[in-house]
């Protein structure tokens, strides 16, 4: 299995920053993608920021200029740094990976989601 360990949310003025960071433990082959999906109240999880092991990104539309998503494959950690924030990204954020666990299987891991509230 995989776990993931979040960390980094928190309560921040509009305007402000944030970096949440991920690193992934346990027994694996490898992991093929990292992200973050956020879930605010009443709403759907959405993707916010994914990247491969190839340092191939995708952001969403509010993401972009905004938010950088980066990775380390030798410590198997993601991090996003969250820059000017708005009280519209108040949610919880969720860490996601596909990690190959055999030679024939994949699984989509969460993590158990990290605050961030941004005030007016």
């Amino acid at each position: 299995q995989v776990t993931l360990v979040e960390s980094g949310g928190g309560l921040v003025q509009a305007g402000g920053s944030l970096r949440l960071s991920c690193a992934a433990s346990g027994s694996f082959l490898r992991i093929h993608t990292m992200g973050w999906y956020r879930q605010a109240p009443g709403k759907q999880r959405d993707l916010v920021a994914t990247i491969t092991s190839g340092d191939s990104t995708n952001y969403a539309d509010s993401a972009k200029g905004r938010f950088t998503i980066s990775r380390d494959n030798a410590k198997n950690s993601v991090t996003l740094q969250m820059n000017s924030l708005k009280p519209e990204d108040t949610a919880v954020y969720y860490c996601a990976a596909d990690a190959w666990t055999t030679s024939h299987t994949s699984w989509r891991t969460w993590g158990q989601g990290t605050q961030v509230t941004v005030s007016s």
